[in-house]
């Protein structure tokens, strides 16, 4: 019986295999735009790409400027070119500015006389941002 067992074992792999069979692979692009593509994938494929995108155009304005907004900037603009104008009249010549700290708009402005010159630094109070100017002696 242990025989019988072993060649039916053996003899029943054998009856039951056939042979190998395969087919062929042919890749066949999906998208349309690649040539050979379907092209009623077209669509389906403009919407999830279209699903998929996260950017977002920024708004656009049109135009609108706030007048009391640019009459505020424009005030300070000549606010700090009389301050400007002062200063240089202080250091070439007729008139005087003193040396001190002048708050204007959303600027500090720091007048004080250095070794080489009047030194003016400009502060953005907003920012924190700095700017020194210094004009030399003697010009």
């Amino acid at each position: 019986m242990k025989s019988f067992l072993t060649f039916f074992a053996v003899l029943l792999p054998l009856l039951l295999a056939r042979p190998a069979q395969a087919q062929d692979f042919t890749y066949q692009p999906k998208n349309p735009a690649f040539g050979g593509g379907n092209p009623f994938n077209a669509s389906w494929l403009q919407a999830s790409a279209t699903a998929q995108n996260g950017y977002t155009a920024p708004a656009k304005t049109a135009g609108a400027v706030d007048p009391l907004a640019q009459f505020a900037s424009n005030l300070n603009q000549q606010v700090l070119s009389q301050l400007t104008s002062r200063l240089i009249t202080a250091q070439f010549g007729s008139g005087a500015i003193k040396p001190g700290t002048y708050n204007v708009g959303g600027y500090q402005v720091q007048v004080s006389q250095g070794s080489s010159g009047v030194v003016i630094v400009v502060t953005d109070t907003g920012t924190g941002n700095q700017t020194t100017v210094t004009i030399p002696n003697g010009l």
